[in-house]
């Protein structure tokens, strides 16, 4: 969310920002928040003035008192009388104001990046790097759940029958593996220096709308039905809600944090023929990390972010290249974003299985997240990213790591893990 001084100081900024992000529909909205801006500082002034007024009045009517002019107190009483009427019609309106701004910024985006390409959507997404030599091996690869089937490693049939599209259930050496992997991630960040959470899975209202737009919401979170509770759709909701109304020391910054939970998703809409199986589902596990830190810091963070994720796929032989998100692709809160992708022998193309954000203050400002720095308090800037996300790591990691045979190699950094099996080998 913007800063309504910053808004009202640079509008021409604010809609360029807005057609830069193809959404051009919001454009009135400027405008309207500013005349709504103008309107609520306008009855705050008259509020205040009333307020003054009234407890100047007030004293008159102890000094009246005092010199016994009853009738002269009675009509300054009436003028307190007829003051507090009208200060509280203000006051209502300062609350109906101030609740329609709100609401307006959380919906105008926030500015995006400089260096943030512009395009319309996800098939404008630039290229930036690749990482390890994609290899297409002279043997076919099968999809990824008819490889899990060879393992006898998942049943979506009975799934469907307990819970219905969109879940599964991993079974024997799949299950390892997907374990396996979130163990390794784990411990991996926790290597680099980052602290080890476990979240609640479950967040209030308030830190649903602070930590994401009212678009997002709706497409992702799930209700607890008669409950102020929402299922996490990502760790990041509820771990970045840990700081809400906090002033922190800024001697403490920054807070890397590394953080497992499940997952749960409408994933609304239709998905398409690689999205079967287990790719995109209601239900998933994940290593996440986060960081709060000083807004100068913010940058250098961001390559550090997603530089782990690469680094993690690398060790365990799956070939990656990064993603800037153009300007049409951002959510709304996010400064700056790139996806991690992971090569696929099977499609001999890239897909996406991690992404990597930079929101700047614009969730500290929504949650009020501050610092206490010397002589003054500001506004942190908040980051994330994907470690792993199985089961859709697992799809990368099959067919990477598959055979000629069907059999799966396990690369060194996670045989520790899979009871220092170097290979896992198909049931007959």
């Amino acid at each position: 969310m913007l800063d309504i001084k910053f808004l009202r100081e640079n509008p021409e900024i604010v809609k360029q920002n807005i057609r830069n992000k193809f959404q051009d529909k919001k454009l009135p909205l400027v405008d309207e928040v500013i005349a709504l801006d103008a309107e609520n500082r306008a009855v705050m002034q008259e509020a205040d003035s009333l307020r003054s007024n009234r407890n100047k009045l007030s004293k008159q009517i102890g000094a009246l008192m005092g010199k016994g002019q009853r009738e002269a107190a009675e009509e300054v009483k009436a003028q307190v009388n007829e003051q507090s009427a009208r200060l509280a019609e203000l006051e209502q309106k300062e609350v109906e104001l101030a609740e329609r701004i709100k609401t307006i910024m959380m919906t105008i985006p926030n500015i995006i990046d400089p260096s943030v390409p512009i395009g319309k959507d996800d098939s404008e997404n630039v290229e930036i790097e690749k990482f390890g030599e994609p290899v297409v091996p002279d043997f076919e690869i099968p999809y990824h759940t008819e490889i899990m089937e060879s393992f006898r490693g998942i049943d979506l049939d009975s799934a469907r029958r307990v819970a219905g599209n969109g879940f599964y259930y991993l079974m024997g050496d799949i299950a390892r593996l997907h374990s396996a992997v979130i163990a390794y991630a784990r411990d991996f960040m926790i290597d680099r220096g980052f602290t080890y959470v476990v979240p609640p899975f479950m967040i209030r209202s308030d830190v649903v709308t602070g930590v994401m737009s009212f678009a997002e919401m709706d497409a992702m979170m799930y209700k607890i039905e008669g409950e102020d509770l929402y299922l996490i759709g990502t760790s990041e909701h509820s771990m970045i809600g840990k700081f809400i109304d906090q002033i922190v020391p800024e001697e403490e910054l920054p807070y890397t944090l590394t953080s497992y939970s499940p997952c749960f998703r409408k994933e609304k809409g239709a998905h398409g023929l690689e999205e079967r199986g287990v790719y995109r589902i209601h239900q998933f596990e994940k290593q996440e990390m986060i960081v709060v830190c000083k807004p100068e810091d913010s940058k250098m963070w961001y390559d550090r972010l997603w530089k782990n994720t690469v680094d993690l796929f690398r060790s365990l032989d799956i070939p990656v290249r990064t993603l800037e998100c153009c300007s049409g692709d951002l959510a709304d809160l996010k400064v700056k974003s790139c996806d991690v992708e992971a090569w696929s022998p099977r499609q001999k193309k890239y897909f996406e299985v991690g992404s990597c954000s930079n929101l700047g203050d614009a969730q500290a400002r929504r949650l009020k997240i501050r610092v206490q720095g010397e002589g003054k308090k500001y506004l942190a800037h908040t980051l994330n990213n994907t470690v792993v996300a199985p089961p859709r790591m697992l799809i990368a990691f099959l067919e990477n790591n598959l055979q000629a045979d069907g059999s799966v190699k396990i690369p060194a950094a996670l045989r520790p893990y899979m009871g220092g099996k170097e290979v896992l080998v198909p049931g007959k």
